[in-house]
């Protein structure tokens, strides 16, 4: 019999790097195209609503900010200058093409446009809302990195009991304690008022400090159990046994193999603190006499100034859901999981 050769069906070529990169580059480009889209609905759900401010006041909003004892005709002027006669979506597309250029509208009472005011308060409430968030993430990965250290001792249930009482008290209750041991007891730091970052650094700082302490306890604790968390989680990985199995010290593979991969739930939620750090200073810019957007928004809303106060919120939630957008599309690039995730 003669043999008869068996020819095996040659494999298929694997798919190289390169054919593989425009598809991933698709779905990278689909995936934040998601999320924008998503960013910019929640902004038109929440500029919709802060333009309807103006037909939840009383009466109307010419009657709401000129008071009881306006004439009708200073009503009717004021209503005309608002254009409170037009249709909410007439009113809302003349407001968005102004919006789109950076013209928030110009308040009534003071006839200062809104967003020359956000402008001018800005600075002192980003500087609160970053060096608090500086602060929080400086003391909370101490605080995580030394619980994660020595979970179930006296230390861990010790930080556990900070982190508790920290969420338990909130920053219109935090600011007057500070106020009164390290400003009026100690004259450590300024009762109250701002000094501008051109008039000194270290005064600016002396200023800024209670304020954004107060700002961020709250934030410290939730950072720190976050990170604690995740922190203990990746602990107990494989490759952290291996380790700590070829002798490598404890401070070693906690700073080189367990902190960075469990900083990624930290990053995302740091990001989107800072965007509610911002709006949430309200409190505490009026308790410290700060000049920033707070007290601008709580002197306008004493002062019936319902465009200014709807020129603030649309900023804010500007602000907060850009802030959410760019973290969450940054999460996916920083964490290798997200990218597999998504395709699946």
């Amino acid at each position: 019999m003669t043999a008869q050769t068996v020819t095996k069906p040659s494999a298929a070529p694997a798919p190289s790097a390169g054919a593989q990169t425009p598809k991933r580059r698709r779905l990278v480009w689909s995936s934040m195209a998601k999320r924008v889209i998503r960013a910019l609905l929640v902004i038109f759900l929440v500029t919709i609503a802060s333009l309807s401010l103006l037909d939840l006041a009383p009466g109307s909003a010419a009657d709401a900010m000129l008071g009881e004892d306006a004439t009708p005709e200073t009503v009717a002027a004021l209503n005309a200058e608002l254009g409170l006669d037009d249709p909410l979506w007439q009113r809302y597309g003349d407001w968005l093409g102004g919006a789109v250029q950076g013209d928030l509208g110009t308040s009534p009472i003071s006839r200062v446009p809104v967003s020359e005011a956000i402008v001018d308060r800005l600075p002192v409430t980003l500087e609160i809302a970053v060096l608090a968030l500086l602060m929080a993430l400086v003391l909370s990965v101490i605080l995580a990195v030394a619980a994660a250290s020595l979970p179930g001792s006296l230390l861990d249930r010790g930080i556990a009991g900070i982190t508790s009482v920290l969420l338990a008290v909130p920053a219109f209750v935090a600011g007057p304690i500070l106020i009164y041991f390290l400003a009026v007891q100690s004259g450590y730091f300024p009762v109250s008022g701002w000094t501008q970052l051109g008039d000194g650094l270290g005064e600016n700082l002396r200023g800024a400090f209670l304020p954004a302490f107060a700002v961020a306890l709250t934030e410290i604790a939730v950072f720190t159990r976050l990170l604690q968390s995740d922190l203990v989680g990746t602990l107990r990985e494989d490759y952290v046994a291996a380790a700590r199995a070829k002798g490598m010290t404890r401070a070693y593979v906690m700073f080189r193999h367990a902190l960075r991969p469990s900083s990624f739930s930290l990053i995302t939620v740091a990001g989107i603190s800072l965007g509610r750090l911002i709006g949430g200073t309200v409190v505490v810019e009026t308790l410290f006499g700060l000049p920033g957007l707070g007290q601008l928004v709580s002197t306008a809303i004493f002062g019936r100034d319902i465009i200014t106060v709807q020129g603030i919120v649309v900023f804010v939630a500007v602000v907060y859901v850009g802030a959410n957008t760019l973290v969450d599309i940054s999460y996916g690039l920083l964490d290798p999981r997200v990218r597999k995730a998504e395709r699946g």
